[in-house]
């Protein structure tokens, strides 16, 4: 199986601080769920995958290209989409002009830009707003252009960190489509973020639990639900099998 995202070794940290210590981990084409609670490491993993920090220590390859060498990053950067948390905009770009102005963050060709930025609006389902004002949307249009804003020009690695955190069940339902297209559009990996097990259930091909900067579980989806213990917490098989995960890691910490 190809991996389009791979660590060994990989350490994070801030100051004094090591959050990512050792961790081995591979993103296939799918849809990855990275499930963990608060200070986990989840964000720090995210922000070291997508380039945006140096790791401290180890190996990181995005499509087989070194990641820890500068002179290779230019060219990576320009197969990765990264959302985070939350994202800044110019309040006067419309939705054409952020995404636009994305893609050229992103080192597009000036020529591929207007049709790959249609593209991209049209695969959110905002083709009706592209002149609207950024300032003018709603918390949910707002999200999914910064979706389009990560997926625009079709990168093979899109890392989405928390994209449904407020947004209300239909909202949410429709991220989740989105999320899961991208992969079927092309060949690509999508590594989401999320603290809602019931969103890996619904758009993940493959799941990975972290806690205290480890990946403590990781495959298929299919096979998470078996790792559910009798009596864990939870309401579905999903869920305890969650609970079994994090209560086991704590157990080998």
């Amino acid at each position: 199986m190809v991996q389009l995202i791979s660590t060994r070794g990989l350490s994070q940290g801030y100051g004094m601080t090591t959050v990512l210590e050792g961790l081995d981990f591979d993103v296939e084409p799918g849809v990855t769920g990275l499930l963990g609670p608060n200070g986990a490491g989840k964000t720090t993993l995210l922000r070291t995958l997508a380039t945006v920090v140096p790791p401290r220590s180890g190996a990181l390859t995005v499509r087989g290209a070194d990641a820890t060498d500068p002179r290779r990053l230019k060219g990576i950067r320009r197969h990765i989409g990264f959302l985070p948390q939350t994202f800044g905009y110019p309040k006067n770009f419309t939705v054409a002009e952020f995404v636009q102005y994305s893609a050229w963050l992103r080192g597009l060709a000036n020529a591929d830009r207007p049709e790959t930025v249609r593209a991209a609006i049209r695969a959110v389902d905002l083709s009706d707003a592209e002149n609207t004002k950024m300032s003018r949307l709603s918390g949910g249009m707002r999200q999914r252009v910064g979706i389009a804003a990560t997926i625009v020009g079709d990168p093979a690695v899109v890392i989405l960190d928390e994209p449904t955190v407020g947004l209300d069940p239909m909202q949410r339902i429709a991220f989740r489509d989105i999320i899961k297209g991208v992969p079927e559009r092309y060949e690509a990996c999508v590594l989401l973020s999320t603290h809602l097990v019931e969103d890996v259930g619904a758009c993940c091909d493959h799941v990975a639990v972290m806690n205290r900067g480890r990946i403590s579980w990781s495959g298929a989806v299919n096979d998470f639900a078996k790792v559910a213990e009798p009596g864990a917490p939870g309401a579905t098989d999903l869920e305890r099998a969650y609970s079994t995960a994090l209560s086991r890691s704590e157990a080998n910490a």
